[in-house]
């Protein structure tokens, strides 16, 4: 290849992540999301405060949400850094996949935080301490408003479309059933609760009505271990929350067919075999590569007096309605008439050649065979052990010379053959020629076994 001599040097990591940075902050619509991260750092590190001096592990748990809107909040970011980017050598389909594993990361470390708290309790339910409820409300409402004010006031692409197509969590079925018979007293309601909450709205209602139920209980009886079971709580709410985002993210990142698009593109695939010049749809295998963006590679085999640029059309049309990313193998039948040989036929190839080898086993002695039967005649006492003494076990070739023209070019006769001219010369290849027929490997048969009574040659 080509030596450059004062190539520039290779930027670090840090470079690259600072330059790619400010390629997001140059665009306006990051400033939103930018000031939204310097506040939430801001309220993490005052709930983080107020857990400490409250000692309380619930307000803990629920500080952990807060730390989940700041993943999300860079999970935007990144959203935004994959709608500037475009293909490279490197990353022919994008970088969508980013974005995918950026919301897969922050569901997984929610999750771990929420182990975390289960650890913590099952330690506090053995000695629990005791709670101060000076700031554990006002810690509530701070928490409440900023998780709801950034849920919706930040339009957060990647996760909105992971709430939706993930399956529902088991505080989102019951809490469902619940707004079913709401909305049959109050049919007004019906375009809030149904068909299901938003789980991320939903899982901050239900972590801060938790904590008003410990502060009132903490407040009434001092009741300190209600703290612990809240944490608990939260932390179920927060790990069956998360949970079947995290299988959805998964099931994306190892390229998995969704299940819900199997059914149209069996349908789509199965019009594709329908077209003119179509003969085969094989190897086809769609996998999804971004949130709302299905891949796709088939092979197809037309006929050899097809036109692959309108076949190609065709099949693209139809795919494409449902594949955006498509690549179309086309390919024309293989299909080509037997031969039996891969080299140029000639005139006379399929002529036997004038020698032919044909291993044959070697004759024993007249007194081991019985000429009648022309079998090897049995011993009169019985081989030894392990000793192998079959006929035929020592081959040996025999040359036969063929010197008779053949018609057809095949060398198969279309005659008789007398057999008195046949069973003096032993073994042969069956009609193969005038001097080779059916012969027994015996010189000693009488002449008259190949004629009849009258001396004619049997037909």
């Amino acid at each position: 290849g080509t030596i450059h001599l004062f190539r520039k040097s290779q930027r670090s990591l840090v470079g690259k992540l600072t330059h790619e940075f400010r390629l997001v902050a140059a665009d306006r619509r990051s400033w939103k999301i930018l000031l939204f991260g310097a506040i939430n750092l801001i309220c993490i590190g005052f709930l983080l405060m107020w857990c400490s001096s409250t000692n309380s592990i619930a307000l803990t748990a629920y500080t952990y949400l807060t730390i989940f809107d700041l993943f999300s909040l860079v999970t935007c970011l990144i959203s935004y850094w994959v709608m500037m980017k475009k293909p490279s050598p490197v990353y022919s389909f994008g970088f969508e996949r980013f974005e995918v594993l950026a919301v897969f990361a922050s569901t997984v470390l929610a999750q771990l935080g929420a182990l975390f708290i289960l650890k913590e309790s099952a330690e506090r339910f053995l000695e629990q301490p005791e709670i101060h409820t000076g700031r554990l409300l006002v810690g509530t409402f701070v928490a409440l408003f900023f998780n709801l004010f950034t849920m919706l006031s930040i339009r957060n692409k990647p996760f909105a479309y992971v709430s939706e197509a993930a399956s529902t969590s088991w505080l989102q079925e019951h809490v469902a059933d619940l707004s079913r018979s709401i909305c049959g007293i109050i049919p007004g309601l019906s375009s809030i609760f149904l068909p299901r909450m938003n789980p991320f709205v939903l899982i901050d209602i239900a972590g801060a009505l938790a904590l008003c139920i410990t502060y009132m209980l903490i407040e009434i009886n001092n009741y300190f271990a209600v703290d612990t079971a809240s944490a608990v709580a939260i932390a179920l709410m927060t790990f069956g929350t998360m949970y079947p985002m995290s299988v959805y993210s998964g099931k994306v990142l190892l390229q998995t067919t969704p299940p819900h698009v199997i059914g149209q593109l069996d349908k789509l695939l199965r019009e594709v075999s329908t077209l003119d010049g179509v003969l085969e749809v094989r190897n086809e295998h769609f996998w999804t590569l971004g949130f709302g963006t299905l891949a796709g590679s088939v092979h197809v085999r037309i006929r050899r007096d097809a036109n692959e640029q309108m076949v190609l059309a065709h099949v693209t049309n139809r795919l494409y309605t449902l594949v955006s990313t498509l690549t179309v193998q086309i390919f024309k039948d293989d299909w080509i008439r037997p031969t039996l040989s891969s080299v140029p036929i000639a005139n006379n190839i399929l002529n036997l050649s004038d020698h032919h080898i044909i291993p044959m086993p070697s004759l024993k002695a007249a007194d081991n065979l019985d000429p009648v039967t022309s079998t090897p005649a049995k011993p009169s006492s019985p081989p030894p052990e392990f000793s192998f003494n079959a006929p035929g076990e020592n081959v040996s070739p025999v040359i036969l010379l063929n010197t008779q023209t053949r018609p057809y070019g095949l060398g198969f006769n279309h005659g008789s053959t007398p057999y008195s001219s046949v069973l003096n010369q032993g073994f042969g290849i069956p009609g193969t020629g005038a001097t080779q027929g059916f012969r027994t490997g015996f010189t000693n048969v009488p002449t008259r076994y190949g004629t009849n009574a009258r001396g004619h040659p049997r037909p």
